[in-house]
């Protein structure tokens, strides 16, 4: 009865509450159109809320739907591209630029010049070639410019109200770009007013920027998550510095800031937040790829991030005796919650980290770390961290993955997230083993198909393995590991000569068997690479018992995006 009523339509509340559960799930949502008209009109706004960035194949004639809204004067310039109003859709049923929540400036760039190949492609479409996308630089850019400008103005326009805003600007190009909208923005403020996420990467020319960044910590006070990413060479450090830090000291909710790479600011970061909006808000840092040799961690400033529940430590360089030694200091908790290093601290070092914070610690990961003291840093893992949930496997050798498992099965039910990638190094290893005189020479991807299956969780929420499959090791790991569901299921094999297709394995003991919600393949020969993503034939069949084919590239976690979905 209940069910009934929620197709049908009676329960409108909890069907919008359904739909959101969702959000992420594009294909569901294209499913749930179809139900009726209000599970539609629910669905919808999900769907066009960032189409630039919609992982799932597209042709990029979305953007038609969105010109179809212009004026005739702005129609009218498009016809000096010879873009035929014949283009565009003849009716529309939504306001759709009004749903637009999320916007990154590269990719609209990005997705205009795609759509303009894909128009060029077209049949019957082929006279427009030079006047679409002209072979000279100049003509290029102004048309691109062109259509950039435009869409901007439908959006705001149509009264939409960004939640998201990702500024990233490498080229020329892009700031000239941005700077033509940016009028557009002054003239009408509500439609980034309120953004909650900013996102500010690779500005390559800052003073281009200085009349956004002023507006941002002027008139935008509602942000709770801030990113930052600067090149080294920036044309005044100093002044980019000062306008960045008003932003972070002007907020009044900031719950997250994320620098990566990111020469500015240095030991200045934490001093700058003393008298701050946010010491009440700001709960998680994370620093990725940042060079750790002038960061200045001290009480006083420290003791004023009233509510700082999390600290993300990603790839980052200089993480030496002085800054540790720095945070054993700290009379408050220092609450790091993930740790991924290329280079593994000194045995003492790790020792004083891990007993200030390992009990906090989530999530870990090791790279392609070699150390010969290991073995102890591993016992200090196992002794100091019971709550790991991520857990990246270490580099190539057989130690480091037999110390693994040992972590592995310390850990138990709490690992969620398992990735095992030694795709990169497998070449390496081959070369090593080939001079190696020791009897302990079995390939590690071997190693890890024999025995990882029977220390395996009852449920794991994604699982990478990026290795050399051999079909009778990876049936013992698929037998050893049957009582595993595994939500996320990513395999990536590099094939070497005379070597066997893995897909009638997998048809055998996961699609049967249902153990899998989504799964990603893809093979590796060389330089080709087949994704079982676009073989319609096998993602049909996998589709008939409940298991989602995705691409393996779209699937694939990378760790700073991981940290983020956590928070």
């Amino acid at each position: 009865m209940a069910c009934s009523k929620i197709f049908s339509g009676d329960l409108p509340e909890l069907i919008n509450e359904i739909i959101k559960y969702f959000q992420n799930d594009y294909s569901t949502l294209h499913s749930c159109i179809l139900v009726n008209r209000l599970w539609c009109r629910l669905a919808i706004p999900l769907l066009w809320e960032d189409p630039f960035s919609m992982k799932l194949p597209k042709n990029y004639r979305f953007i038609e739907i969105y010109l179809n809204n212009l004026n005739e004067e702005d129609k009218r310039k498009l016809k000096e591209y010879n873009i035929n109003e014949n283009l565009f859709p003849s009716n529309t049923l939504f306001n759709y630029p009004g749903f637009i929540k999320c916007l990154n400036t590269w990719k609209i760039i990005f997705s205009i010049e795609q759509w303009i190949l894909a128009i060029i492609n077209s049949k019957g479409l082929q006279t427009t070639i030079q006047n679409l996308y002209p072979s000279n630089f100049d003509q290029r850019l102004s048309s691109s410019r062109l259509f950039y400008k435009l869409l901007f103005k439908i959006f705001i326009e149509s009264e939409a109200k960004l939640n998201t805003l990702e500024v990233i600007m490498v080229r020329d190009m892009d700031h000239d770009c941005f700077n033509d909208v940016f009028n557009l923005i002054l003239q009408n403020q509500d439609f980034i007013y309120n953004i909650k996420n900013l996102k500010l990467q690779r500005i390559a020319n800052g003073s281009k920027i200085y009349p956004f960044l002023k507006f941002l910590y002027s008139n935008c006070k509602s942000i709770s998550s801030l990113y930052f990413q600067f090149p080294r060479f920036n044309n005044n450090n100093l002044l980019t510095e000062n306008y960045f830090l008003k932003i972070i000291n002007s907020q009044e909710n900031l719950k997250k800031i994320s620098f990566e790479r990111n020469y500015l600011f240095k030991g200045k970061f934490l001093l700058s937040l003393k008298d701050s909006n946010c010491l009440n808000t700001l709960n998680t840092i994370i620093f990725y790829r940042i060079d750790f040799k002038k960061i200045i961690i001290s009480n006083d400033e420290f003791e004023k991030l009233n509510v700082l529940e999390s600290i993300h430590i990603l790839y980052c360089y200089s993480l030496n005796s002085d800054f540790i030694q720095q945070v054993a200091n700290l009379t408050k908790p220092f609450k790091l919650k993930s740790l991924f290093m290329d280079i593994m601290l000194q045995i003492d070092s790790l020792r004083l980290l891990l007993q200030k914070s390992g009990h906090y610690l989530e999530n870990i990961g090791f790279g392609s770390i070699i150390s010969n003291e290991l073995r102890k840093q591993f016992e200090l893992i196992i002794k100091y961290c019971k709550n790991i949930k991520f857990f990246e496997f270490p580099g190539f050798d057989n130690l480091n993955i037999y110390l693994s498992f040992d972590l592995i099965k310390n850990i138990d039910q709490n690992l969620n997230y398992l990735s095992i990638d030694f795709h990169y190094y497998l070449d390496y290893y081959h070369n090593r083993t080939n001079n190696n005189t020791t009897s302990d020479n079995m390939d590690p991807s071997s190693v890890v198909l024999l025995n990882l299956g029977q220390i395996l969780p009852r449920k794991l929420e994604y699982l990478n393995l990026s290795l050399n499959f051999d079909i009778k090791n990876l049936e013992i790991f698929l037998q050893n590991s049957q009582n595993t569901f595994i939500k996320k299921f990513l395999i990536r094999n590099k094939m070497q000569e005379g070597s066997d297709h893995i897909l009638p394995s997998i048809k055998k003991y996961i699609m049967k068997k249902e153990r899998v919600k989504y799964l990603a393949i893809m093979e590796v020969y060389f330089e080709k690479r087949e994704d079982l993503s676009f073989m319609k034939d096998e993602v049909k069949e996998f589709e008939s018992y409940n298991v989602k084919v995705q691409n393996y590239n779209d699937l694939y976690v990378q760790v700073y995006d991981l940290i983020k979905e956590m928070d």
